[in-house]
């Protein structure tokens, strides 16, 4: 026997095939994970289970490919024989057949590599920014009053989420900024939608304490606008805290790596922004119950140490030596349900301000306001109006009064007349007339037509 190769051992262990089979595949799922993977479909079948099966190929090599319930993953209607695509899976095996094959969540066509590379650079340039850093994120307020809503006033998302705010914080104020959120353009407004709502005085519009800026899911395409630079940097500028909700729990974007707090869907945003009101119920009941049930056992822990005493040594002059220590006792079971009283007391003292405060941002109080306000500009606008037109008037009549004092009729009045010719121009000089010539003399009272001779003198005929 060779020197250098090792001996067996005794009666090695042999794995069975599953065994090995289910080892191969725990390496292939912990080592290599979810990945993405491009390729050409071939072989598709459709099976009336809703699974679907199909090959995934390249020039040299192809794998095999299961989509469990397909209808329902994004991107399924990509699939075609001979379509490129790329897929969103996490490698396997399949342990009855001992065959590699890959588990397939998402589908996208094999063009949206494009928008992969943009993501991934527009992703590398704001982290260097620091616009991704957990220092510059702020905390989520535990009992919010009002909370912003960025999304598509039509949309399932925005209903997944007033269900949960009605279910989970009635009392909690829902405030809809409506936004598209798909399709060129549409990255503006939700960036518009933001600034505004995190500058709420600026903007006349009520302040939030947290804003849920989302949508919900689709392809890459669909969710494109959240990818956009602009939205980014307006939730980066937010001084109120941004929770952003896009598509569904495998989908990210740009939005959710800036934000104070990602969640995976719409609702879990919602649950996230809000406490359960059921849940913080239950825990004062509880906090309620847990202080009532130790406040009775030293009560009675008292009372027993109270009565050992009464029945020992100082049994004869107890009632003297104990009176001041009851007095105490009293003292303090008065104190604490005092003070049980006023915690009751100012909590519902509390409940009671939030509650006029709920009423008072009603939009129908609100619109009440408005229409008061607008009713108060109307009375200043008419009372300007009217000061407007009398001083307006009064300087016309000043103009008049002056134009009378500086005008032709002034002039008559002082004993003036004008000589106008045939045409009715002013005759300045005997330059401008000739012999024979008409002239109309104008006066105050009427006017006289004349005709002019060579000499000094005219002939005067009937007034006009």
């Amino acid at each position: 026997m060779d020197l250098f190769t090792p001996k067996p051992a005794p009666n090695p262990k042999a794995l069975s095939v599953t065994q090995l089979v289910r080892r191969m595949k725990n390496l292939l799922e912990i080592e290599l994970g979810e990945l993405w993977i491009e390729g050409e479909v071939s072989n598709l079948k459709k099976q009336a289970s809703g699974h679907w099966y199909f090959s995934l190929k390249d020039d040299a090599a192809q794998i095999q490919c299961a989509m469990f319930g397909a209808r329902k993953r994004p991107g399924s209607d990509a699939l075609d024989d001979g379509a490129k695509v790329r897929v969103f899976a996490e490698p396997s095996v399949y342990e009855a057949r001992g065959q590699l094959q890959i588990i397939v969540q998402r589908v996208e066509l094999a063009g949206a590599g494009e928008l992969q590379a943009r993501f991934e650079a527009l992703k590398r340039k704001l982290q260097a920014e620091g616009l991704f850093d957990s220092a510059r994120k702020q905390p989520i307020p535990p009992f919010p009053q009002a909370v912003g809503i960025v999304t598509s006033d039509t949309g399932a998302a925005i209903r997944d989420i007033l269900n949960v705010l009605e279910r989970r914080a009635p009392w909690v104020q829902p405030i809809l900024f409506p936004v598209r959120v798909q399709g060129k353009g549409a990255e503006l407004e939700i960036a518009r939608a933001i600034e505004k709502m995190a500058n709420p005085e600026k903007h006349d519009i009520p302040r939030c304490d947290v804003i849920i800026v989302g949508r919900g899911g689709g392809s890459i395409e669909d969710l494109w606008n959240f990818n956009e630079e602009v939205v980014a940097r307006a939730i980066a500028r937010a001084e109120i805290p941004v929770i952003s909700a896009v598509g569904h729990e495998i989908d990210f974007t740009i939005s959710d790596f800036v934000a104070d707090l990602r969640a995976p869907t719409p609702s879990a945003a919602a649950e996230l922004a809000v406490p359960d009101g059921e849940e913080l119920r239950n825990r004062l009941g509880l906090l309620k119950r847990r202080l009532q049930r130790r406040s009775e056992e030293r009560l009675e822990r008292l009372g027993m140490t109270l009565e050992s005493l009464r029945r020992g040594v100082l049994s004869r002059s107890g009632d003297r030596l104990l009176r001041e220590p009851i007095m105490r006792l009293d003292s303090l079971r008065s104190q604490l349900f005092t003070s049980v009283e006023n915690q009751i007391h100012q909590r519902g003292q509390r409940l009671r301000e939030l509650t006029r405060a709920h009423a008072a941002q009603h939009p129908a109080r609100q619109l009440l306001l408005r229409i008061d306000h607008l009713a108060r500009l109307r009375q200043q606008l008419d009372r300007a109006a009217r000061r407007h037109t009398d001083d307006s008037a009064q300087r016309l009549k000043r103009l008049k009064g002056l134009l009378r004092t500086l005008g032709p009729e002034s002039a008559f009045d002082r004993g003036f007349s004008i000589a106008l010719n045939a045409e009715g121009k002013i005759i300045r000089s005997t330059r401008d007339i000739a012999s024979g010539d008409t002239i109309c003399t104008k006066f105050k009272d009427g006017t006289i037509l004349s005709t002019a001779h060579q000499t000094a003198s005219v002939s005067a005929s009937s007034p006009a």
